[in-house]
């Protein structure tokens, strides 16, 4: 097995690291690579006030998880857990143990590269593990890479596996210039959204984000640190959605896209998290939303709506019943319910996006009786606000329809249907 080895402090982790990491996974075909944030950098002082070691390694995750590579990507607390200076030299002696015939590569910048023998132990290192390093620029040639192995081999006669991945574009900046551009308001151009979005969350690097009053783009990014990546995608669709059938219907787009930035999260919470916060917000459960954990969200992201964001009732309301539905909905809760069944990247979107577009409440009730349906067939009880709500949408539809009749209505619909391409299903990041 190949195995990459990128540590550093991540403080915080940048666009930088990333492509390096995405760089090193596509050209050394890495089996592997395991991101290891350090407990005390050898090469450098921490900054005053520090952010915290849980912070980074939280951090670090995030960016893992941002990698899109889960069957590659792992993140490691090994130095976390060490006492003193995190020596690389140490670390590879520790992951020799646990792979002892495997291929590892340790990987580095160019300035990291060029001063290797000024490290810990860097005999040990070169006998351990290869070297990954990346040129950034033109001053990183082939002929300074070649003149550093030479002598590393001359000084520590051993035999010094070098591999040197060009990155001309490789994002130049430092951590300490990172640090002031965040605590300026600014910097957030070199980091992922999820990042930034857990940066201003917590209020690290200076930063001091009113979580009642975020722009929509700094919503988004606190949002999006709440969820796993393969999330965000239906995210992104269901804001675009909702803007849609807001723009459609008259409804505020902006209160649109805000309930549907925050529909999901509390996505991924666990059962026990999920009741431990109902319990703590107050909120009354049935029987069947104790027992059923894709019901709770809805729930707790509503009450996270109002309590961190400062959230008007009507956008909670709205992202309160975006699972179950319910009798009565206002005219945004049905564009969050429609845009959360209908948006872009699910297979059934286009039919029930261009029956929303005609009439919404007909919209709605496909969704409810589709959504009763699938819960049947997975051997799950109906809630019985979802039960009830059919009734009063084919009330509100102003017919009786049968099934068959609803499908064969959709299906003739083909209102924006070219909105329906890729491209569109971003729109929302235009705004």
């Amino acid at each position: 097995m190949k195995i990459g080895i990128f540590g550093g402090t991540y403080n915080p982790p940048h666009l930088g690291h990333m492509a390096a990491a995405k760089a090193a996974i596509e050209t050394l075909h890495l089996d592997k690579l395991l991101l290891i944030p350090d407990r005390i950098p050898p090469h450098k002082e921490l900054p005053e006030n520090p952010v915290s070691n849980e912070d980074r390694l939280a951090m670090t995750r995030i960016m893992g998880d941002r990698l899109d590579c889960p069957d590659v990507v792992e993140v490691s607390d090994l130095e976390m857990h060490r006492t003193g200076k995190s020596y690389t030299a140490d670390t590879l002696e520790q992951l020799r143990q646990v792979y002892p015939t495997d291929e590892l590569w340790l990987m580095m910048g160019t300035d990291m590269f060029l001063t290797l023998h000024s490290w810990y132990q860097p005999e040990e290192i070169l006998k351990r593990s290869g070297i990954l390093t990346f040129g950034r620029n033109q001053d990183d040639t082939i002929e300074l890479f070649d003149r550093q192995t030479a002598f590393l081999e001359a000084t520590y006669g051993t035999c010094v596996q070098v591999q040197v991945i060009d990155l001309p574009g490789l994002v130049e900046v430092s951590s300490t210039q990172l640090r002031q551009a965040l605590a300026n308001g600014g910097g957030q151009e070199y980091l992922d959204p999820s990042i930034y979005g857990y940066i201003l969350r917590k209020g690290l690097y200076g930063t001091h984000a009113d979580m009642k009053a975020l722009s929509l783009p700094d919503l988004r990014a606190v949002s999006y640190s709440m969820i796993y990546s393969k999330r965000v995608p239906h995210v992104q669709g269901t804001e675009w959605e909702a803007a849609e059938l807001a723009k459609r219907w008259g409804a505020d787009e902006t209160d649109a896209r805000k309930a549907a930035i925050l529909h999901d999260c509390t996505k991924y919470w666990s059962l026990a998290k999920q009741l431990s916060k109902c319990a703590e917000y107050g909120i009354l459960l049935d029987r069947v939303e104790q027992k059923t954990l894709p019901l709770l969200h809805s729930k707790t992201a509503a009450a996270v709506a109002e309590r961190m964001f400062g959230m008007p009732q009507d956008i909670c309301q709205a992202i309160c019943w975006h699972t179950t539905g319910k009798a009565d909905m206002t005219l945004l809760e049905k564009i969050i319910y429609i845009a959360d069944y209908a948006e872009p990247h699910r297979s059934w979107s286009e039919e029930a996006h261009g029956l929303a577009m005609e009439d919404l409440d007909a919209g709605v009730l496909l969704g409810l009786e589709n959504t009763i349906r699938f819960t049947q067939r997975q051997g799950r009880e109906v809630h019985y606000r979802t039960g009830l709500a059919p009734q009063s949408g084919r009330e509100a539809a102003g017919r009786t329809v049968t099934d068959k009749e609803y499908q064969n209505y959709g299906r003739s619909v083909r209102t924006h249907r070219g909105h329906r391409q890729s491209l569109g299903r971003q729109a929302c990041h235009a705004h």
